[in-house]
């Protein structure tokens, strides 16, 4: 485990070295008649994005002009794109996002929250934190948000990961279908997961939850997605990317307004994206621990840098300068 950790986090550093430079000589961003380029995963913890272009309001917005939409699977390879300038606002989860700060040159700036919450810990039998020793859970991918999160709480609770040398509690890298397949066969004790991947292990595989990672940070609240752009892109296609908040904000505000009514959107989007709408009552569980946030929660961003300098992912987290709310404040007061 701890060669394959070092081997992924080295490849990972490489790509944004390497696309860091390519970002530099570029310039990025592309000229005014360009196409606005706006990345997303078909998750429904980017559920603005999931509504917004299968509706089609961010392409019918006035000011945003030509828009390209690009879906990923996985954060890395959305911040790659941007770094590289092949990519120019991205939903993308708060790690992949302040590992992109810290070590492509400070160029990232999170321009607006966007949801709030949704990541739990199901297991089969586990009951208590030491129940868990001796078994093998998984998160996501390595380094990314919710992989933090579970190498932090077991640390916390006097648990070490297995490595080659030993360790309390194995913990491998897996895509969530992969999570989900592997433990309804009995492959994995269980996993830390983003929503609907939680709320599908309890209905599907008759698992429970043995941590809301809500319970964990203050009045509950912690950043699952945030909007990113850079720096250039910000100086270069302002009016472009303010068109696009006026409609994150209006997506976030009709959330807010008829959480019923904007779920079911969102299911029907996603199921036009995967061929593979949830189910109502894995819908209604997993929105139960998701809310709308414009707040990218500042406070929550540090303590997750903390973490990931404390695992020995970043070499520091001094992440000042990261988030940007100018353009977000002026589209609310022109909305007003």
């Amino acid at each position: 485990m701890h060669a394959l950790r070092s081997r992924s986090l080295l490849g990972f550093l490489v790509l944004l070295s390497a696309t860091g430079l390519a970002c530099k000589k570029s310039g990025g961003g592309g000229g005014a008649e360009a196409p606005l380029r706006l990345g997303f995963f078909p998750n429904i913890t980017h559920a603005q994005a999931l509504v917004g272009h299968t509706e089609g309001a961010f392409a019918a917005e006035p000011g945003i002009g030509k828009l390209e939409v690009k879906q990923f699977n996985a954060g890395p390879s959305a911040m790659e794109a941007l770094v590289a300038g092949s990519l120019d606002v991205s939903y993308v989860g708060p790690s992949p996002a302040i590992n992109t700060y810290l070590r492509a040159g400070r160029e990232l700036r999170i321009i607006a929250g966007a949801v709030n919450g949704g990541a739990v810990l199901v297991t089969r039998t586990a009951k208590t934190p030491a129940e868990l020793k001796g078994k093998k859970l998984a998160t996501p991918q390595l380094g990314n948000t919710q992989d933090i999160a579970l190498r932090i709480w077991l640390k916390q609770q006097g648990l070490t990961v297995a490595t080659d040398a030993g360790g309390d509690v194995q913990v491998v890298p897996l895509s969530n279908p992969d999570i989900l397949g592997q433990y309804l066969q009995g492959g994995l004790e269980g996993a830390w997961v983003p929503e609907p991947w939680g709320a599908r292990m309890v209905a599907e595989g008759g698992g429970q939850v043995l941590v809301d990672e809500r319970d964990l940070w203050p009045r509950r609240r912690f950043p699952t997605t945030v909007l990113v752009t850079t720096r250039k892109v910000l100086e270069t296609r302002r009016p472009q990317v303010a068109a696009l908040l006026r409609v994150h904000v209006r997506l976030t505000e009709r959330w807010r307004a008829d959480p019923a009514r904007f779920t079911s959107a969102v299911n029907a989007a996603f199921g036009k994206l995967t061929s593979k709408p949830l189910a109502e009552p894995v819908l209604r569980e997993a929105f139960s621990r998701l809310e709308p946030s414009l707040d990218p929660e500042q406070a929550a961003l540090a303590t997750s840098a903390r973490h990931a300098q404390e695992l020995g992912y970043l070499p520091g987290d001094d992440i000042s300068g990261l988030v940007d709310l100018s353009l977000l404040e002026e589209v609310r007061a022109t909305a007003r």
